[in-house]
């Protein structure tokens, strides 16, 4: 038999979270000591305590908790469970990452928005462009990354094996009153193909761009200084923001080069 103490520190759990379940009768003790109440674990009952500790760390109740163990759940099973709770994690990780990001980048533009990033820009046309593409709605900017990055590679999967297909790839941002509708698609000259939309996007008689180099991480500083020489032009936004990935080949981007694209209107 176990104290509490060694049963605890092998489970790596705490004698108050014993004590819980205890209570909750997901995990007795296999004696207690009528005279002084000193609770005692089998060394058996480890495997219960893991099976417990990992379904809670998947978010279960402990009423769930205890209907699982009652129903039978085996250790594979539970592995399943776990990795794809290790992979939401992953994702929640991105998530809360770019959220700071964002934060500290708009802490930066408080802090110094008359001395914003000197990017290079330029007042332009746009031409029209055809696009194999695909669309997606993305509730929280947060997950932007995780969005758009998938679905140019859903796209490259249907016409990758076209030659020349994968050399200009283009996004168009559109916001809307539930959150932003990403496009994301390469310039293409081909027919329908399962998988994809043909899109059209006109030509923009008058659009303000900057030149982005590196990380997408702080191209939202890029955007802001662009947005800030659309104002001083005595221009608005007229549509939805385009990014012409010019060159996007490192996987650590630190060698891209992005153009940004909004068309405008004067005041």
């Amino acid at each position: 038999m176990l104290s509490i103490g060694a049963f605890a520190q092998i489970g790596q759990v705490t004698h108050r979270m014993l004590r819980h379940w205890d209570t909750a009768g997901l995990l007795v003790p296999a004696h207690v000591d009528e005279r002084s109440g000193y609770r005692s674990y089998d060394p058996s009952q480890l495997a219960r305590l893991h099976r417990i500790v990992a379904l809670r760390q998947l978010g279960f109740g402990l009423d769930d908790v205890a209907s699982i163990l009652d129903q039978g759940v085996d250790a594979d099973r539970i592995t399943l469970l776990l990795r794809e709770r290790r992979i939401e994690v992953e994702r929640e990780h991105r998530i809360a990452a770019a959220r700071l990001v964002d934060v500290e980048r708009r802490l930066h533009l408080i802090e110094r928005e008359k001395h914003m990033r000197e990017i290079e820009i330029v007042q332009k046309s746009l031409p029209a462009v055809r696009l194999a593409a695909r669309r997606r709605l993305v509730a929280d900017g947060a997950e932007m990354a995780d969005v758009v990055g998938p679905t140019f590679d859903a796209v490259a999967a249907v016409i990758g094996a076209q030659t020349g297909a994968l050399d200009t790839p283009i996004a168009q941002y559109a916001v809307r009153e539930d959150g932003t509708e990403v496009l994301a698609g390469y310039l293409y000259s081909g027919g329908a193909q399962d998988g994809i939309e043909v899109v059209e996007l006109p030509a923009i008689e008058v659009a303000i761009c900057g030149i982005h180099l590196g990380s997408m991480e702080r191209i939202g500083e890029s955007w802001q200084s662009v947005h800030a020489q659309i104002l001083d032009s005595g221009f608005v936004p007229s549509g939805p923001c385009r990014e012409l990935y010019v060159r996007a080949v490192s996987d650590d981007q630190a060698d891209w080069v992005t153009e940004l694209q909004q068309p405008v209107a004067a005041v």
